[in-house]
C-alpha cells in the first residue's frame, strides 16, 4: 500500500510522545514493503523548540536511529491534493489544523479512493471536547483511539462501529534489554513536566519515596517551569533535561528502576491507557513500579509485569525492595519482557492497522467485483 500519515512531527519528539509509536509503526510498515510517507507542517512547535533548545544536532539522535524515515514539511498554501495523490491509505492525527483534517475528509467524500482514519492519542475528547467537536470528521472512515475508554467517547458521538482501539507499543528494534549488561544504580524517571496534570502526584509516588529509601534520581524531560526545578533541587534530585526517545534504552540500562506516574486524566476518566513509557520501559527490561493505575482492559499482569504502589509508603517499600533484591528484578524484567513481546510490539499494533484498513476496504472491493 500506498501509505501517508499526517503528524504534528517525526523529525522531533519534544514534547511530543505520539512521535515514539509512530516511528515504530512507520518503520515496521516500510520493512513489510509498503511506501509511507510523513507530512508535518513546518516550523511545527516541537520541532521549533527542538531546534531553539538544541540546533541542528538535536534532530542527530532521530537520524542514526532511523534512517530510513523520512518526514517531509508543508507550508499552509500547500497544495493538499498533491499531498494524497496516489495514497491508498491516509491517517490524519488529531494534533493537526482542522482546516486540513475537514479538507481531506472532504477530499474523501468527493471520491478520494484512498481509506481515512483519524488517529487520537490524547485526552482532549474529555479535557477540552469542544477543541475535538471542532474538527469536521464528515468523510473520515474510521477513528482509532489509543484506549478503550477513549474509544467509548467516539461511540457515543455516533461512530458505532467505525472505532477501533488502538493502543501504543514498543518499537522493540530499539526498545529492548542491552546486550551486554553494565553496572546499575539509583532510579530514572523520563517525562515531561506539562501543564500540572501530575505534579502531586510526582511528587507524592516519585520525589519523596526515592529520598526517603536513599535512591539516586535522574529525571529527563522538558517543560520543567522553574518552580519545578527548585522542587527537584529540593529533593536532591539531578535534572537532565531533555533526552532524545532514540537515547531512552541507553537511559534504562545504567538504571536500577524506574516508576510509571500516569497523568491525572489516564487515572481518572479515562482509565486504561498507559503511557508509552510504559511499554519502552519494560521493553527495554527495566523494573518498573506504578502508581495508581487501573489496567481495565489487562494489558499487562499487574504485580508481575511491573509493581503497584497504591500510595506513597507502598511506592517507597517497593523501591526498598527492588534495591535489595536481585531475583525480584530479574523476575520483574522476565515477566514484563514476556508481555511486550507476546502483545505490545509496534509490529503487533501493524497487524491490528492492516486488518482495520482490509476490514474497511472489503464493501468497497465486493462492489467493485
Amino acid at each position: 500500500m500506498n501509505i501517508v500519515y499526517f503528524t504534528h512531527s517525526l523529525a522531533s519528539c519534544w514534547n511530543h510522545g505520539n512521535a515514539h509509536f509512530l516511528r515504530g509503526v512507520l518503520r515496521e510498515l516500510i520493512a513489510r514493503g509498503h511506501r509511507v510517507g510523513s507530512l508535518e507542517p513546518a516550523s511545527n512547535w516541537s520541532l521549533a523548540n527542538l531546534l531553539a533548545d538544541h540546533g541542528e544536532a538535536g534532530l542527530s539522535p532521530f537520524r542514526h536511529a532511523y534512517p530510513e524515515l523520512r518526514s517531509e514539511s508543508y507550508q499552509p498554501e500547500a497544495d493538499r491534493a498533491a499531498m494524497v495523490d496516489g495514497a491508498d491509505l491516509v491517517i490524519m492525527h488529531e494534533w493537526n489544523d482542522p482546516a486540513l483534517v475537514a479538507e481531506i475528509g472532504r477530499m474523501r467524500s468527493a471520491g478520494g479512493r484512498f481509506t481515512l482514519l483519524f488517529h487520537d492519542t490524547h485526552h482532549r475528547a474529555v479535557s477540552d471536547p469542544d477543541a475535538i467537536r471542532a474538527f469536521d470528521l464528515s468523510g473520515y472512515d474510521g477513528i482509532l483511539a489509543f484506549g478503550e475508554t477513549l474509544s467509548d467517547v467516539y461511540r457515543r458521538w455516533g461512530w458505532g462501529d467505525r472505532v477501533w482501539t488502538w493502543h501504543e507499543a514498543a518499537d522493540t528494534r530499539l526498545f529492548h534489554p542491552p546486550t551486554q549488561e553494565g553496572r546499575r544504580s539509583g532510579l530514572v524517571w523520563i517525562g515531561n513536566w506539562g501543564d500540572g496534570e501530575r505534579t502531586q502526584e510526582l511528587e507524592e509516588y516519585l520525589f519523596r519515596p526515592a529520598q526517603a529509601v536513599g535512591l539516586p534520581l535522574d529525571i529527563y524531560g522538558v517543560r520543567y517551569p522553574d518552580e519545578a526545578r527548585e522542587a527537584l533541587a529540593r529533593y536532591g534530585i539531578a535534572y537532565h533535561g531533555w533526552a532524545p526517545n532514540a537515547r531512552a534504552p541507553e537511559i534504562f540500562a545504567q538504571h536500577l528502576a524506574t516508576v510509571h506516574v500516569p497523568r491525572r486524566y489516564y487515572s481518572t476518566i479515562l482509565p486504561g491507557i498507559p503511557t508509552i513509557r510504559m511499554f519502552e520501559a519494560l521493553a527495554c527490561g527495566i523494573p518498573l513500579v506504578s502508581a495508581p493505575w487501573e489496567d481495565s482492559e489487562g494489558l499487562f499482569r499487574g504485580g508481575r509485569d511491573y509493581l503497584i504502589a497504591r500510595d506513597g509508603a507502598a511506592m517507597a517499600a517497593h523501591l526498598r525492595a527492588l534495591r535489595e533484591d536481585a531475583a525480584l528484578r530479574a523476575s520483574l524484567v522476565a515477566s514484563g519482557l514476556e508481555t511486550v513481546r507476546a502483545r505490545h510490539t509496534c509490529a503487533h499494533r501493524v497487524d491490528e492497522l492492516l486488518a482495520i484498513v482490509a476490514r474497511l476496504r472489503a464493501p468497497n472491493l465486493e462492489t467493485a467485483a
